[in-house]
């Protein structure tokens, strides 16, 4: 099915608000709209979120988040890909699963190294050079050349993962499937996270920050930048460059003060032409737990 992007949404978008009867021309022809945009999901035809072009990544003008854009369509897309694909059973060696999603399977034709037992969806897409530690992808994430996903980290539905990003063990990348027209987590060019950082609820990590072991991002936590005066917080978005690591902030409450989570901007690694070593020396200059 090669229909033009815009007769595939118009098709989705369609179906999502009044799904025809099952069974009827109709639903034929929107099951098959659904299994062209999950084909080309897989292959990196499409993507969930992307950059605006022109726009400034680093969000360092305007609002942090209006240089990417959800194509809400595609998630209605892949909602309607659970509604439409049976229960089968999966035979992977030794392993038997029982799902709706088939498993990625195509890694070779890509460049992807992945380590037993790493499991990808069929419908995320990786570039080449990616390296899947024993770890779980979801469909219609997104992750870029270079970028290794290590032991026990999770990358969920419809993440947006940039290139030569490091999740580190354990790291928990929330998916976001509804609202459709909600942003999802987006991880950009040259990040790294520390072991068990968690990061949901549509969280932003600009390009080449760094996020200290155990990090915890949502919508809602208070990003509390100390290098300025005042140390105002920002929600939801981490800056470009920056250096983040987790932390308490005191609230009172009718009986005492009690602490809840925060995250601090202690710092900014330094711009290099020569991301290892510069990820090496702020490593060392903050003494982060990684």
């Amino acid at each position: 099915m090669n229909e033009p992007l815009n007769q595939l949404r118009d098709a989705i978008e369609a179906g999502a608000k009044s799904p025809p009867n099952p069974g009827s021309d109709a639903d034929i022809r929107l099951r098959a709209a659904v299994e062209s945009v999950i084909g080309r999901l897989d292959r990196g035809e499409l993507r969930v979120a992307s950059p605006v072009a022109g726009h400034d990544v680093d969000g360092t003008a305007g609002d942090p988040k209006g240089s990417w854009t959800t194509h809400a369509w595609i998630k209605q897309a892949i909602l309607l890909y659970f509604k439409y694909s049976p229960m089968a059973q999966i035979d992977v060696g030794p392993f038997v699963y029982h799902d709706k999603i088939p498993l990625k399977s195509n890694y070779r034709e890509l460049k992807v190294r992945v380590v037993p037992p790493a499991v990808a969806r069929y419908g995320s897409f990786m570039e080449p050079g990616v390296i899947l530690m024993p770890s779980y992808v979801n469909i219609g994430a997104w992750i870029g050349a270079g970028t290794m996903v290590d032991t026990w980290a999770t990358v969920g539905s419809c993440a947006q993962i940039g290139a030569n990003v490091h999740l580190s063990g354990g790291v928990g990348i929330g998916g976001v499937l509804e609202p459709p027209s909600a942003t999802p987590v987006i991880v950009e060019d040259g990040a790294f996270l520390g072991s068990r950082c968690i990061v949901v609820e549509g969280v932003r990590i600009g390009r080449e920050a760094v996020l200290a072991a155990n990090t915890t991002l949502t919508a809602s936590t208070p990003i509390i930048d100390t290098r300025k005066p005042g140390m105002p917080e920002i929600k939801g978005y981490v800056p470009a460059r920056c250096v983040v690591v987790p932390g308490t902030k005191e609230k009172e409450m009718p009986g005492g003060k009690i602490y809840t989570s925060c995250a601090y901007i202690i710092g900014e690694r330094k711009p290099s032409t020569d991301l290892k070593t510069s990820l090496n020396d702020t490593l060392r200059e903050f003494a982060l737990s990684v």
